[in-house]
């Protein structure tokens, strides 16, 4: 992270496809991390082609890294659930990636841990405490069902980004955060990056 002449934070380095406020605030938070020296693993659940994962990776280059994905597309339950309550259509195909993509990209890739299959089925062997995790999983279920794994992981402190809460295409992600946040009785923050990622703390 450097700093202009106009004060503002820019990032060290960003492919075209990752949009920076998004970026941005992630290096932020893993500088706030560092600062504050906590401990803990990062994650990720809803992986795709591991453009934002790269990312992660890259900051937390001494952290176990879990990849969350079913490598296949979304879950035809979940898509019912969606079109049911009209959250989104779910006719978005994500099937277009493997875990050895993924792999290629990262810098780090003797820190990886890939978890493929449904989640959180896959999660069931996993103890680790959390520092920063990554929820972009679209649809309302696996948001939900991300929460309310990771938010008891999460460490004093960590961050827990949840992408699409502001994404009029994919309304489910807002209904699970606000619906989980109501019922643990804790708040998030928006913030105005491109597909309007939710940031919930503890």
């Amino acid at each position: 992270m450097t700093r202009s002449l106009s004060g503002r934070y820019t990032p060290l380095s960003l492919p075209p496809n990752i949009d920076y406020v998004r970026s941005s605030t992630l290096e932020l938070c893993y500088q706030e991390i560092g600062r504050k020296k906590l401990t803990g693993s990062v994650a990720e659940l809803g992986v795709y082609k591991g453009d934002f994962a790269k990312k992660i990776n890259a900051l937390f280059a001494d952290r176990k890294f879990y990849l969350f994905d079913t490598f296949k597309g979304f879950n035809n339950a979940d898509i019912a659930l969606d079109q049911q309550n009209n959250y989104s259509t779910g006719a978005q195909n994500f099937s277009n990636t493997s875990i050895e993509l993924v792999k290629s990209k990262m810098p780090h890739p003797d820190q990886c841990v890939f978890k493929k299959g449904f989640f959180p089925d896959t999660a069931n062997d996993v103890t680790d405490l959390f520092c920063f995790v990554s929820i972009d999983t679209d649809l309302y279920k696996p948001v939900y069902e991300g929460l309310l794994f990771f938010y008891p992981k999460l460490v004093p402190g960590g961050y827990i980004f949840i992408h699409d809460f502001n994404n009029k295409f994919y309304k489910g992600a807002k209904e699970a955060v606000t619906n989980f946040c109501n019922e643990q009785g804790i708040s998030y923050v928006p913030i105005a990056d491109n597909w309007g990622t939710a940031i919930i703390t503890k």
